[in-house]
């Protein structure tokens, strides 16, 4: 139950008042960096700006609380952006809280079952496709505020495709004082960094963009939102099982990017602490934070590797640091909040913009998309067109179905089936290993057998004057019950023929299967041996 166990409570064995310092100041930081984002990322989410807070504040200390890692910081990212921008646009706040708590649940599954380290088995052109996708989507989504742009008709598109077409069929609506804002934000978010890393650029964006919206014509937080500083309250959705049964695949999607995200952002800070996270615990406090985000009206969070980052790097040591952090926003909301509603739109444009640029990962695509094989390629391109173009759920289950299949191909090419020559057979470049009677043939299996590899055992012949096969199998490291299948098939065949079948060399996995199968009791336990030398010895006496 040790990789269940939350870091917080290994951590308090040897916490120090000297720590404690480090902890707080570092979560004060962290919190001065997620208010921003977080309303930002609540925006671009659909929903209003305190929903990110929320989000920041309850997933934010429950994560950090029963969480594997010292140091990870959680809240809303924006991975989710689309995907729950999607679900509150078909089916409201209510379908987000039931879609959310049915990812938690999925999360501590996971956690319970020790899934943990089955994340690592999503190839990495598909995180790589769905993540630099979901980066384009998110500058789609801004360019609406960016630009200043009114849409008419009360045209509210869902799909990003449709928010760039009706960007464009309005596009004549640019309020100039809007993009000046935006560009300026803009301007900051980028050199602030170069000038002072210690104060946050989009705290500074954030005021230099009331300052001049003061005096501009442009839509603020105000305009759009209602802005309130009311502490979050505790709701329980109401259960539809027809709601359920259609938020289901959105369900999934969450729980698997959170898991992905919230395990990346702790490999990350491990590298950066030379420590080692508790995946299967972070699984289950991603879960429980998830499912306390829904019920007190947020969305839902993960870790986030940039604020996780920022925690280390201002001195921050255990999860105190993010529990801090959630108790500085809870502060800030009750506050200051009222504040946020003259934060200008195209500055929230901006800073997404940034958020965006910085996950899009588009160097690792650009370097795949030079080395990598043709089906990977494939694999990446497709992962990433269907994020834009159609939605992640769609983009993550034909990515990953394709990926499947090309590497069940891989596989497949890998496993061969090679009879050896006989010395009349062989030419001055062959090299003659055995010499064997014509009545004994030996046939080379390599590479795994499996079911799409298993048409391969169907090149197995017996000649006229064969009596007996031999199967060397030291080179089939697993088989599964359709290879399996095809043996007994092989079998059955050969034994109307009157031809014995001797296997070598077969290892442990193989060796299960066909022990569970009644396979070796079919053949013969005296016809399975360890080398080949043995079985061409057994096959010379009984043929």
């Amino acid at each position: 139950m040790n990789e269940l166990k939350p870091m917080l409570f290994s951590t308090m064995k040897t916490y120090t008042k000297e720590k404690l310092i480090k902890d707080i100041i570092a979560g004060i930081i962290v919190a001065i960096i997620a208010l921003p984002l977080s309303i930002a990322l609540a925006l671009a989410s659909g929903v209003g700006p305190e929903e990110g807070l929320y989000t920041a504040i309850v997933a934010g200390f429950i994560i950090s609380f029963l969480g594997g890692s010292n140091v990870q910081i959680a809240g809303p990212t924006a991975a989710f952006a689309t995907i729950v921008a999607g679900i509150v646009a078909r089916n409201g706040m209510e379908g987000l809280v039931l879609a959310t708590l049915m990812a938690g649940i999925l999360l501590i599954l996971m956690g319970v079952f020790k899934l943990g380290s089955l994340i690592k088995y999503i190839p990495y052109t598909i995180t790589t496709g769905f993540t630099a996708g979901i980066a384009v989507t998110i500058i789609i989504g801004q360019l609406k505020d960016f630009f200043g742009v009114v849409y008419a008709g009360g045209e509210k598109p869902i799909e990003t495709m449709e928010k760039l077409e009706v960007f464009f069929k309005y596009f004549s609506t640019v309020n100039v004082e809007a993009v000046i804002v935006g560009v300026v934000s803009l301007a900051i978010l980028i050199v602030w960094p170069y000038i002072n890393k210690k104060i946050p650029g989009s705290l500074i964006a954030v005021v230099a963009g009331i300052l001049m919206a003061m005096k501009m014509d442009v839509f603020t937080i105000g305009d759009l939102y209602s802005v309130s500083s009311s502490l979050p309250k505790f709701s329980l959705p109401s259960f539809d099982l027809s709601l359920v049964k259609t938020l289901l695949p959105d369900a999934f999607t969450i729980a698997i990017l959170a898991a992905i995200e919230s395990l990346l952002s702790c490999v990350v800070a491990d590298g950066m602490t030379n420590s080692k996270h508790r995946s299967n615990a972070e699984l289950v406090a991603q879960g429980v934070g998830n499912m306390g985000s829904a019920l007190f009206g947020g969305i839902p969070a993960t870790g986030a590797i940039a604020r996780t980052a920022a925690n280390i790097k201002n001195g921050g040591t255990s999860p105190i640091s993010g529990m801090v952090h959630a108790i500085v926003l809870l502060l800030i909301l009750v506050v200051l909040m009222p504040y946020a509603a003259l934060i200008p739109m195209p500055t929230i444009a901006a800073i997404l913009f940034v958020v965006a640029y910085n996950m899009c990962q588009w160097r690792p695509f650009v370097h795949l998309i030079k080395t990598a094989p043709k089906s990977d390629i494939a694999v990446l391109v497709i992962t990433f067109v269907l994020t834009v173009v159609f939605d992640l759920v769609i983009a993550i289950e034909v990515g990953f179905v394709l990926a499947c299949l090309l590497f069940m191909k891989r596989m497949s090419d890998e496993t061969g089936v090679v009879g050896w020559k006989y010395a009349e057979e062989e030419t001055d470049d062959s090299e003659k290993l055995i010499s064997l009677p014509k009545e004994v043939r030996v046939y080379e299996i390599t590479g795994p057998l499996f079911f799409g590899a298993a048409d391969r055992i169907a090149k197995i012949t017996a000649m006229e004057h064969t009596k007996c096969i031999i199967l060397r199998m030291r080179s089939v490291p697993a088989i599964d019950v359709t290879a399996m299948n095809a043996l007994s098939e092989l079998f059955e065949k050969l034994g109307k023929n009157e031809v014995r079948l001797i296997l070598s060399h077969v290892n442990d996995q193989p060796m299960r299967v066909m022990e569970k199968a009644g396979f070796v009791d079919k053949v013969g336990r005296e016809n399975f041996c360890d080398h080949i030398e043995s079985a061409i010895s057994l096959a010379k006496r009984v043929q």
